[in-house]
């Protein structure tokens, strides 16, 4: 039997639609997903995002606070954010580079930032006290990790490279001075074989040891022997460090340019540095990079696109194991604008990947990494009365996702989530539902993304031939304006073709067809006796109907 999906149409400019297409709570692709009510955490502008995580699960994040010209800090209680200390701007002033780092227990928080020297404050759970500075010679990049036993350690510019622990309220030198020819991109991890491990780019990516005990007598040494690869700091290239459980050290960096300055990884297994996945694996040029790596040693990196087209968007990238390649992570863009400063940490009480980044605001989201558990599929169609369910398996965005099908008292079979979102719907205003917006005679090719790239000009031809088996862009010209996307169409123009290739200037492919052939887009006689059937006389009995319909959206305008 033909299979029928509900469309629901929202002029969005001549020709153009949302389609809403409904499915089920079934989905095993992940989703990120804004922690807290707000999309937006700080209060205005933002940069230099850190993140970390106590053993409850609750987050920690520090920024540069435009909104105040001062370092903020906050805290997500599973809830809610609120400000650490009660307020906004815990800084005296700037505070443009920051570091945050929190004892194994969770019971001690450290904030340190560029100011009067480095200053370094410390929150006790009431309240923050300014503690000594190991310095108080103008530093910028730096970085702090607190070691098993609860001491609190810094490295930073200072001396060309100079890590310090806070002993008794005193700071002591750890190791020699000026080992690292700097500390550009500084970053810091102390493992708990109480070893402390940084990394900088200095004439290429290094990473140097040494014991959380060591005096300044116990020079830093390279681990392997050698650079980790040749990225220049003089490029701007930006590199991290992570650690798992079992003390395996994981570098994520930009190449240096010629090898396009895309994104790579890298493990040392105990002797030499070895290559994690394909190198260089990112779609372009990036920046921005961040690495959080699972306690089993499972690795994912987020890098903000360095290159002319989707300009700064950032992307999530995890490596499959069985295969050892990395793929992209939660969609191909998890920004909708220029996103910086990315920072990643993994949850492992909750089991989440949560990354702190600046657009406009400093935005934090996460996404599970726990695969979805959902009821077997075998694609069985739903019994004959209504309200009956079943499911449907289909590839959708380069990733499998399980959709639940549903009987209607039309007698026909529908689904029950709109394509491309998360969910069904539980109110008029779930944005998880609202699902992806399609114009019409488009498929499957991107541009249905809400993050998906403007344009005002319209392909030529303006016609579903015209966009030669696909095209990422939405073209949103103004109403009524000849421009926009198969402006030239007529009532006899068709959307039934079965994929790209069979595309002609008269007809365009059903989106519908991801699902499988016998899925199709129903005609409108079929759409009126469906509202009929289900009694349907406004958006809240469309919510409560077999279908699950809420209002279609046209928030690309």
């Amino acid at each position: 039997m033909s299979k029928n999906l509900y469309i629901s149409m929202v002029k969005i400019g001549l020709g153009a639609i949302a389609l809403s297409i409904a499915a089920s709570n079934f989905v095993n692709a992940q989703q990120w997903q804004n922690v807290g009510s707000s999309a937006n955490v700080s209060a205005g502008g933002s940069s230099f995002n850190n993140l970390v995580v106590d053993n409850a699960g609750n987050y920690y994040l520090s920024y540069y606070d435009v909104s105040v010209q001062k370092g903020s800090v906050q805290k997500f209680n599973g809830t809610s954010w609120s400000y650490v200390g009660g307020s906004a701007g815990i800084t005296t002033s700037f505070a443009t580079y920051n570091s945050l780092s929190i004892n194994s227990t969770g019971t001690n928080l450290y904030y340190t930032n560029q100011g009067t020297g480095l200053e370094v404050r410390q929150f006790n759970g009431t309240s923050w006290t300014q503690l000594a500075s190991p310095t108080t010679s103008t530093i910028n990049y730096h970085a702090s990790a607190v070691d098993p036993s609860g001491i609190l350690f810094t490295y930073s510019t200072q001396s060309s490279g100079i890590v310090k622990r806070l002993v008794n309220g005193v700071w002591e030198q750890v190791g020699d001075a000026g080992f690292s020819n700097g500390a550009a991109f500084a970053e810091m991890v102390i493992g708990t074989n109480n070893k402390v491990y940084t990394a900088n780019v200095a004439s290429g990516l290094r990473v140097y040891e040494n014991t959380t005990t060591a005096t300044t007598s116990n020079a830093w040494t390279l681990v392997g022997g050698a650079i980790v690869d040749a990225a220049s700091s003089g490029e701007q290239y930006t590199s991290d460090i992570a650690i798992d459980a079992n003390n395996n050290l994981y570098v994520a960096y930009v190449s240096n340019s010629a090898n396009s300055r895309k994104v790579n990884v890298k493990k040392f297994n105990g002797t030499t540095w070895e290559q994690m996945g394909n190198a260089y694996f990112s779609a372009g040029g990036v920046q921005h990079v961040s690495i959080a790596v699972t306690s089993s040693g499972k690795p994912y990196v987020v890098a903000s696109r360095w290159e002319n087209d989707n300009f700064l968007k950032n992307t999530a990238y995890q490596l499959d194991t069985t295969t050892n390649t990395w793929s992209t992570f939660g969609g191909d863009f998890i920004s909708d604008g220029e996103a910086t400063y990315n920072d990643l940490i993994i949850d492992n009480t909750n089991n989440y990947l949560v990354l702190a980044y600046s657009q406009d605001f400093t935005k934090v989201k996460r996404i599970s990494l726990t695969p979805l558990t959902t009821p077997a599929c075998n694609n069985t169609d739903p019994g004959n009365n209504p309200g009956d369910t079943g499911c449907v398996t289909f590839n959708y965005r380069g990733q499998s996702v399980t959709y639940a099908t549903v009987r209607g008292t039309d007698g026909k079979i529908w689904l029950q989530q709109n394509l491309g979102s998360t969910k069904v719907a539980t109110s008029l205003t779930d944005s998880d539902a609202y699902g992806d917006l399609f114009q019409w005679g488009r498929w499957d090719d991107g541009h249905q993304l809400r993050s998906s790239a403007l344009s005002g000009t319209a392909p030529s031809p303006n016609n579903p031939a015209g966009l030669n088996g696909g095209n990422a862009t939405f073209y949103s010209a103004a109403y009524n304006s000849s421009s926009n996307f198969w402006s030239g169409g007529i009532t006899s123009d068709k959307w039934s073709a079965a994929n790209s290739s069979s595309a002609t200037a008269t007809n365009g492919v059903d989106p519908c067809k991801a699902i499988g052939s016998d899925w199709r887009l129903p005609t409108v006689t079929e759409v009126d006796a469906a509202v009929t059937a289900e009694n349907i006389t406004e958006f809240n009995s469309a919510l409560s109907s077999n279908l699950k319909l809420i209002p279609a959206g046209n928030e690309r305008l």
